[in-house]
């Protein structure tokens, strides 16, 4: 079948290990289901793969792609939750330390079919396209995670989203507009900066900018550039909630501004299955649909991998099949 995959790790030159050709399709075993594939979004995750971060050099090649929607055999249209943990794991899958993610171990969604076990092709909202819902499961669920379990911002409070642009990010902008929260947010160019604001961002900031006042809470996925202005930011007793470090993990603790203000700082990763049920009712609710900087046909994924390298994303990048 036609499939984007990675043929080996390749930490200096990750794109050298993308290859666009022909993969084995797989049989489901019992417990598992084939989805052909609609619709799948690129996540930074796909990067660190190329480059050999989080899996061994012993399960390359790898179909890459987290994200995915689709249809069953049955003709059921779905949403595709990529946290795959241990059948006998009994409570939230993210804290289950045998847990994995599609592309880590088993074969990722930038192909004609995926399988999955059965409780991760979760039911599509018809009013989602499957653009729409290939980027729900990772980008999207980790935001919603991040504002509404692990933030404790209440409507009215304020959030500053640190570098605009990327896929949770624009997310985090729009599902805490449609919250009730005040948003702001920063950005590294004037056009980033438009997009956050047409997402419904209140205010917007360069990067380091000094705020009009302190907010009650900050959502950080950026890391090592940002992390001083974060800690900067809060209100004392704010929250931090940090789910990525694209810059960089070596952030300065800056432990006695910590401390003295009481801040709190929250780590999150990815979401649940049940989580990814109640988003994908939030967005229909709400009317709220995620921002698409790119849509290309799977055979020109190198392009949307270039993108997302650069660091030129708008939102997600979705290749369709």
């Amino acid at each position: 079948m036609f499939a984007v995959y990675a043929s080996e790790p390749n930490a200096e030159d990750p794109l050298a290990s993308l290859v666009v050709g022909d993969r084995p399709a797989e049989d489901p075993p019992h417990g598992w289901v084939s989805v052909t594939v609609r619709a799948a979004s690129l996540n930074m995750h796909d990067i660190w793969t190329l480059r050999g971060v989080g899996i061994k050099p012993d399960q390359f090649p790898m179909i890459l792609g987290c994200d995915g929607a689709g249809v069953l055999d049955d003709g059921t249209e779905v949403v595709l939750h990529s946290v795959i943990g241990d059948p006998a794991w009994d409570g939230d899958e993210t804290l289950d330390p045998k847990r994995t993610l599609l592309t880590e171990k088993h074969q990722g969604t930038f192909a004609e079919k995926v399988i999955v076990p059965a409780r991760n092709a979760v039911p599509k909202p018809p009013e989602l396209s499957f653009v729409e819902g290939a980027a729900m499961g990772t980008a999207w669920l980790t935001a919603y995670r991040m504002l509404f379990v692990k933030s404790g911002l209440r409507p009215g409070q304020t959030m500053l989203v640190q570098g605009a642009s990327g896929g949770v990010a624009t997310a985090l902008i729009q599902l805490g507009r449609a919250a009730g929260l005040r948003v702001w947010a920063t950005g590294r160019t004037e056009s980033k900066r438009e997009l956050a604001a047409s997402l419904g961002a209140h205010e917007t900031f360069e990067p380091g900018a000094r705020l009009p006042e302190r907010v009650d809470g900050v959502f950080e996925t950026v890391g090592k550039s940002t992390w001083s202005h974060s800690l900067k930011s809060l209100k004392p007793g704010g929250i931090i909630v940090v789910s990525g470090a694209t810059s960089g993990p070596d952030a300065a603790a800056e432990l006695q501004r910590v401390f003295f203000l009481q801040l709190r700082i929250a780590g999150s990763t990815m979401g649940t299955r049940s989580e990814l049920a109640e988003l994908l009712e939030f967005v229909r609710l709400t009317g709220i649909r995620p921002q698409i900087g790119r849509e290309l046909p799977l055979a020109d994924a190198e392009s949307g991998f270039r993108t997302m390298l650069d660091g030129e994303t708008s939102g997600k990048v979705v290749f369709t099949t």
